[in-house]
């Protein structure tokens, strides 16, 4: 997986004090990236846009 350009973004809803946090890069084509905003150099899961957007879109508080 080609991560070379991706734009990382935290959540909204993270704190600034370096807590649990994810960061995602929605910017690359056909991808999704998400990574441990504590581990910027370790594993990164993949989802196709589609996915993600489920996942968002059923997780999100209402």
């Amino acid at each position: 997986m080609e991560l070379t350009g991706a734009i990382w973004r935290k959540s909204t809803r993270s704190g600034n004090n370096g807590g649990n946090c994810v960061e995602v890069a929605s910017n690359l084509p056909g991808v999704v990236g998400v990574r441990d905003s504590k581990d910027r150099q370790g594993p990164v899961l993949a989802f196709a846009p589609d996915a993600w957007r489920a996942f968002v879109r059923n997780v999100h508080p209402r």
